[in-house]
């Protein structure tokens, strides 16, 4: 009897280390790194099924204060990550940020973790990214829409100006009060190239008409962007492209409940992804889309493949598809207006035409 007890006793004690394992790893799956930092562990995307075998590398990926389900570039990142994973085997893990003082420490515990490459997602995370990779030489980082001049790092902008120019033509040649409206997150140099370019392609079509320019001061307040919206839409703007990150998301909101309760159709021009996805082909006319995804997998695929380009930068346009129109535009925007936006592109990739950055 006693023989019988022991031996219970022995198998129940390996059930409870065998059922306490499982339970870590699920509770890890998808939720960011563990430990000091904003992990954003109950709102984090499930990690795909991955079809590769187990990869040794670790990616890190540490958001601006837009988070990961902005809608907008985090997204974007993050979803490039997701099918890293899926394709390579490789781990991966975000950290998101609440503040700018969330930044150094949350790109640091990607650093002192082991992880073979750290992003760090929009041009706030610049000086915090500098610093981290000044103090670990022998770490690889990568940032998306800023420089930052160090050995171990890749840096990758984008021509915003290009994209947003075209984006312009389009609102020039639609709008029906010769009113349109630009909001933008906060000021910044990539911000700047998204108004300056978009200015820039209205006036190219239709001189007449005004834009309307005002900025949100924040990436990640959807009801300030709401209200900015009801404000230009009230003006007489009859469309509207919001470069704001999850701010951004209001201006939909705004547009929707107009366009539901009736009255002077409104549009929203999409940024970063095709968000006729997101929010529809009944208000999104068209998105200036920026391969943010790519350039995510571009630069992580290199750190797999072992020839990442440490102090490089990188700057992705019309030339390189990085930034662009989608597909559905052909859903709002007439098959006229994109044979312009077309051959505007074309006099912008050869030299012809020099779209203002700032």
């Amino acid at each position: 009897m006693k023989k019988f007890f022991k031996l219970s006793f022995v198998m129940l004690l390996a059930m409870t280390v065998i059922l306490a394992g499982c339970g870590k790893n699920n509770a890890n799956s998808g939720n960011g790194a563990n430990g000091t930092g904003n992990a954003a562990a109950t709102n984090a995307p499930t990690e795909a099924p991955t079809d590769a075998p187990k990869s040794e590398v670790k990616l890190g990926m540490v958001t601006d204060v837009g988070g990961v389900n902005d809608k907008s570039f985090n997204q974007s990142a993050w979803e490039a990550l997701q099918a890293l994973e899926k394709e390579s085997g490789v781990e991966i893990k975000y950290l998101q940020s609440e503040s700018n003082a969330d930044y150094q420490p949350n790109l640091n515990q990607f650093v002192k973790g082991g992880y073979n490459l750290t992003w760090g997602i929009g041009f706030d995370l610049g000086d915090a990214l500098g610093k981290v990779a000044a103090e670990n030489p022998d770490s690889n980082l990568a940032i998306i829409d800023s420089v930052v001049d160090a050995p171990n790092v890749q840096s990758v902008t984008f021509s915003e100006n290009e994209g947003s120019f075209l984006v312009g033509v389009v609102a020039g040649l639609t709008t029906k009060t010769n009113k349109v409206g630009f909001i933008g997150g906060m000021e910044s140099p990539v911000i700047k190239r998204f108004e300056v370019g978009f200015k820039a392609g209205v006036a190219a079509v239709n001189p007449d008409a005004e834009v309307k320019i005002t900025y949100a001061g924040a990436y990640d307040k959807p009801d300030t962007g709401k209200s900015l919206a009801a404000t230009l839409y009230d003006a007489g703007n009859d469309i509207i492209f919001p470069a704001a990150g999850a701010t951004g998301n209001g201006v939909f909101n705004e547009a929707k409940s107009r366009n539901k309760a009736g009255g002077t159709k409104v549009w929203v021009i999409g940024v970063d992804k095709d968000q006729s996805l997101e929010f529809g082909d009944d208000v999104t006319l068209t998105s200036m889309v920026k391969r943010v995804d790519e350039a995510v997998k571009m630069v992580s695929q290199q750190v797999i493949d072992g020839t990442f380009k440490g102090g490089t930068t990188t700057v992705l346009g019309l030339k390189d598809n990085g930034v662009g129109l989608p597909e559905t535009s052909k859903a709002n925007v007439s098959a006229e207006i994109l044979a312009k936006v077309e051959d505007f592109k074309k006099q912008i990739i050869d030299g012809t035409i020099t779209v203002p950055a700032e």
